[in-house]
């Protein structure tokens, strides 16, 4: 779920101003999962921005404040989920650590970097969700270690049904500073993207598998 209305508005105009989202309807990208998508967010564009991350470093921790109690310490996902975990951390004057997508191949082959301890009591920070497939397999690597996942912060979601079913499934809770639907909504309001753009954009997110790429 959003954290709140306005919250959703304003951080969707941060990744608005510092053009953290690219639409590309003919070409559309390829993501991890397979899915063909449109359009492209690219968060950490706000590491480059100073006060629009200090801005979302700060809803981030009041997220974890408000929502969390008794947390242990900050775990990021690989890669995206790092460098604004870590400033998470930092601000709560918490440990941090961050979990690997594959298990290195060499020196201590670790999945998890950083110390943690068993029945410690994290957060988990990522930068986007999608399908919620690798975040979620980040949460099954730390309680695989009797960590105990209170759940996950993310600055944007797709708001796919998919991930929705995810997450309720594993039993983890999701808080999300913005989402899809604002995002558009905020890019039309803008002129980053016409009413032509926005049905196109509707029906991908209804049916995220019916994109074909161009030949």
């Amino acid at each position: 779920m959003i954290v709140s209305k306005d919250v959703a508005s304003k951080v969707a105009k941060y990744l608005l101003d510092i053009k953290a989202v690219k639409l590309q309807p003919s070409d559309p990208f390829t993501w991890s999962s397979g899915i063909l998508s449109p359009i492209y967010c690219d968060n950490r564009k706000i590491l480059s921005a100073p006060s629009i991350r200090t801005s979302v470093v700060e809803e981030i921790t009041g997220v974890i404040s408000r929502q969390f109690t008794g947390v242990d310490a900050i775990v990021g996902v690989a890669t995206g989920g790092i460098a604004i975990g870590a400033l998470v951390a930092a601000k709560l004057d918490l440990p941090f650590a961050y979990v690997r997508a594959k298990v290195k191949e060499h020196g201590m082959k670790n999945a998890i970097e950083g110390e943690l301890n068993d029945d410690q009591s994290v957060v988990v920070i990522e930068d986007l969700i999608s399908t919620g497939g690798s975040s979620l397999a980040v949460v099954d690597t730390l309680r695989e270690e009797d960590i105990v996942v209170m759940g996950m912060v993310a600055i944007f979601t797709y708001d796919f049904h998919e991930a929705t079913l995810n997450f309720k499934s594993q039993g983890c809770k999701l808080y999300t500073l913005t989402n899809y639907d604002t995002l558009v909504n905020e890019a039309l309001q803008m002129n980053y993207i016409n009413e032509g753009d926005l049905e196109m954009l509707e029906k991908w997110r209804s049916d995220p598998k019916s994109m074909v790429a161009s030949s």
